[in-house]
């Protein structure tokens, strides 16, 4: 155990006490009172929101132009096909490229389009889902597409990634390398305190990259912020109006937000009155649902105030509620 200049307690080093390619438990210990919360909520975010990922940006698929469109010999509509891109995981082959355009001619021996059939064509990145099935399609049909592949950091909504790739269809792109991280607390003992802390952190990645890397990573970004407080940085701050950058962050939260508006009623587990008040005004989904106002909803035919209740009940289990402003989410 080490002193530091301020008196301080802290570790000499991070116990580990299981470590695969998909899951890290660190225990950091002892800590001063209250560095537990401060050190575990920190690394979380980063984590979660800004160690560097892959994942495909846009795809282009002969002779369609739309992606709620159909492609002859192929059981998976644009729509499905889409959604199977995005579960795509990949891993590097190489530190020299960060973006790659990838070309596919499936001839008509394969009738099934897998991860592993993909990394044929795929040069500076490999899919480590290999199993993972894109779509099936007929033998006699041959099928010509591309996609692109990027890196990039949380999550991109397609709207942003239309503006890089147009003329493909451009796909919400989920980067972030790290499934999961959650951290506890416990009380451990230092000579006759007993109030010292235990920081426990559980980390699961997607396989692309280490528990262990990914906990260096995060560390290194955060070092490089708090580098900035520095004392030679104080002493030369200037009175000057910061820069407000209004771009929106998409964190781990706003992206359950998102998916949750996008979700559609049934999902909500509602009676059958309510249901079909809802049917009748054409709201189908969360999003059309938090947008309305309370006495919009009780001017609905049949609607009436236990159904209001019923559903501010269930709305507000989700952080959700009437009047909502979504235009954020860009839904």
């Amino acid at each position: 155990m080490s002193i530091s200049i301020f008196d301080f307690i802290k570790p000499e080093k991070i116990i580990t006490s299981e470590l695969s390619e998909i899951k890290g438990l660190f225990h950091l210990k002892p800590l001063e009172p209250g560095y537990g919360l401060t050190l575990g909520n920190a690394l979380r975010r980063v984590l979660l929101g800004s160690i560097k990922g892959i994942a495909v940006t846009s795809i282009k698929i002969k002779d369609i132009q739309y992606e709620f469109s159909s492609i002859k010999g192929v059981i998976e509509d644009v729509t499905e096909i889409i959604l199977n891109f995005k579960k795509i995981r990949f891993k590097r082959k190489t530190l020299l490229q960060d973006k790659e355009i990838v070309n596919v001619k499936i001839n008509n021996n394969d009738d099934k389009i897998t991860g592993k059939l993909l990394n044929r064509f795929i040069i500076n990145f490999e899919i480590i889902n290999t199993d993972l099935v894109i779509c099936h399609k007929d033998k006699s049909i041959p099928l010509e597409f591309s996609f692109i592949i990027e890196e990039g950091r949380g999550y991109v909504p397609s709207e942003e990634n239309k503006k890089n790739n147009i003329g493909n269809i451009a796909i919400d792109s989920i980067f972030t390398p790290i499934k999961n991280v959650k951290y506890t607390i416990d009380n451990c003992r230092v000579g006759q305190k007993t109030d010292f802390e235990n920081l426990s952190i559980e980390i699961k990645t997607d396989g692309s990259i280490t528990p262990k890397l990914a906990l260096m990573e995060a560390s290194k970004i955060l070092i490089q912020y708090f580098s900035i407080f520095s004392c030679e940085k104080i002493e030369n701050i200037i009175n000057e109006k910061p820069i407000i950058n209004k771009e929106k962050k998409y964190n781990e939260e706003f992206l359950r937000m998102r998916e949750l508006l996008k979700s559609k009623l049934n999902d909500m587990d509602l009676s059958v009155r309510t249901k079909n008040c809802l049917k009748t005004a054409s709201i189908e989904n969360i999003a059309d649902l938090v947008i309305q106002t309370k006495s919009n909803m009780l001017q609905m035919r049949n609607f009436g105030k236990k159904s209001l209740e019923e559903l501010e009940e269930k709305m507000k289990k989700n952080g959700l509620y009437f009047g909502m402003d979504i235009t954020e989410y860009k839904i």
